[in-house]
This record gives structure tokens, C-alpha cells and sequence, in this order.
């Protein structure tokens, strides 16, 4: 395993000694970063069958994927989409400042990608899965005010989701209850879409966790221009992230 040594006051950068069984730094570099570029190919190899998936459905049931697709909306969708090239942007600012020791905004850079990541998920879930999953809206949803007429009466966590009438049910597969579908095989397109929003989801928190660990690190400057190995890293992870929802967007919010 590679090692940091302390023998001076230099930041611990400029102290790191590559691992052992590597005959360089250089070469422990690009070797960590070959083994990560195949690590990401699984990952695409991974959503690959979901998309699959969605191309077979589509042919097979076109008017499920259309009837699917028109309870979505774009405008979150899009949201979602500038935040991440948001993130991104950072990301890669991220490595650039590690690089050139530019410890403050590196720090910066990295805290404003977790935001923008935890931005994402809180309108994944709150914005689109809760009202979509059990009719309930949080009552900071801009399209809360237009079903006020709907309203059950049925409140929960404190008043801050209440219940549209008629709206919740839609759920993936024998789970899908939503009382106004028109076609019977709309169970597979909410299969589909909570296959790949929610394992996307996933993948955001765990790239959170990776930018979370090596902010958390970069405090006691452990990152410079002679090694900045963790932060490449966690960067491209957020870049495969940010990837797979370029294709995710369009897939599923503007196909109608």
C-alpha cells in the first residue's frame, strides 16, 4: 500500500511515496487511473442492460412508454441536468486547482460539486418520486399550488406533504396503482424509469461520499501538483455520473 511519510513541515503532498511494487509515482498514476477506466466500463456495462431494456420495452409497448413519459416533467428533468454540468465543471476545477495548489479553492470547488449533488437527489425524491409514488406533494413544489383544488386532506411530516387525490399509484410492475392509466402495460415503463433514476440516484451518493472523503482530506493538504491521484479519481467517477444522465434525460423526459 502506498504511504505518506512526515519528516518535515511540508505539506503532505510533497511527502508522498509511491507504493512498493511501483517503480515510480508516474507509473503508480497511471496504473490507478487504468484500473479505474475499467472499473467505469463495468459501470456503463451495468446501466447498458437498463437501456437495453428501454429500447425492447419502447418497440414492444410505444404507447405505454408515451402515456409514461407524459407524467414526467421536463423542467426538473433539465434542472437537474444544468446542476450536474454544474458539477462537473467544479469537479474538473477541482483536479486543475489540485494541481496547481490552489488548496482554498480546491476546498471550494469540491464542497460546491456535494451541494450540487445533494441538490439533485433532494429533487429526485422530493420534487418527483414522493407525489409520482404515494399522490403526496411537498408543499414547496412549485405544481403543488395548481391541484389545491384535489387536495384529500391527508397530511404527513408536519404538514409538509399533503395528498393530491387520484395522483399517487404510479409504481413499477404488480405495484402500480394509479387509477387513470389507459394502458395496461404502463407498469413496465415505471419499471424502467425507477430502475434507472433511482440507480442513478445511487451512484450520486456514492460519488458524494468519494468527494466528501477526499475534501475531508485536502484539509490537512494531502493533495498538490506531485499528487493528486484521489482527487482525479473521484472526479471521473462524477463525470461517468454525469454521463449516464446525459443520456438518461432525454430518454425518458423529451421522447413525447
Amino acid at each position: 500500500m502506498s504511504t505518506l511519510h512526515s519528516k518535515s513541515d511540508a505539506p503532505l503532498w510533497q511527502k508522498y511515496k509511491h507504493g512498493h511494487h511501483w517503480r515510480s509515482q508516474s507509473e503508480e498514476f497511471d496504473g490507478i487511473k487504468l484500473g479505474f477506466w475499467l472499473f467505469l466500463a463495468t459501470e456503463i456495462l451495468l446501466f447498458g442492460g437498463i437501456f437495453c431494456a428501454y429500447a425492447i420495452f419502447r418497440a414492444m409497448y410505444p404507447g405505454a412508454w408515451l402515456e409514461g413519459s407524459q407524467s414526467l416533467d421536463w423542467r426538473w428533468g433539465s434542472i437537474n441536468t444544468v446542476i450536474l454540468l454544474l458539477s462537473s465543471y467544479t469537479a474538473a476545477t477541482a483536479v486543475f486547482c489540485a494541481q496547481t495548489d490552489r488548496q482554498k479553492r480546491l476546498q471550494l470547488n469540491l464542497i460546491i460539486t456535494i451541494i450540487c449533488g445533494g441538490i439533485f437527489v433532494a429533487i429526485k425524491f422530493l420534487f418527483e418520486y414522493t407525489p409520482k409514488w404515494s399522490g403526496y406533494f411537498f408543499v414547496l413544489d412549485p405544481s403543488f399550488a395548481s391541484h389545491a383544488a384535489e387536495l384529500t386532506g391527508n397530511k404527513a411530516f408536519f404538514g409538509l406533504f399533503q395528498e393530491v387525490a387520484g395522483y399517487g399509484g404510479k409504481r413499477p410492475g404488480e405495484l402500480f396503482g394509479y387509477p387513470f392509466a389507459t394502458d395496461p402495460n404502463i407498469g413496465l415503463w415505471w419499471g424502467i424509469y425507477y430502475s434507472g433514476t433511482a440507480l442513478h440516484a445511487l451512484h450520486v451518493l456514492v460519488g458524494m461520499a468519494l468527494l466528501a472523503r477526499v475534501l475531508v482530506k485536502s484539509f490537512k493538504q494531502t493533495y498538490g501538483p506531485t499528487y493528486y491521484t484521489g482527487v482525479e479519481i473521484a472526479a471521473l467517477y462524477w463525470h461517468l455520473v454525469d454521463l449516464i444522465w446525459i443520456f438518461l434525460f432525454p430518454m425518458l423526459y423529451l421522447i413525447h
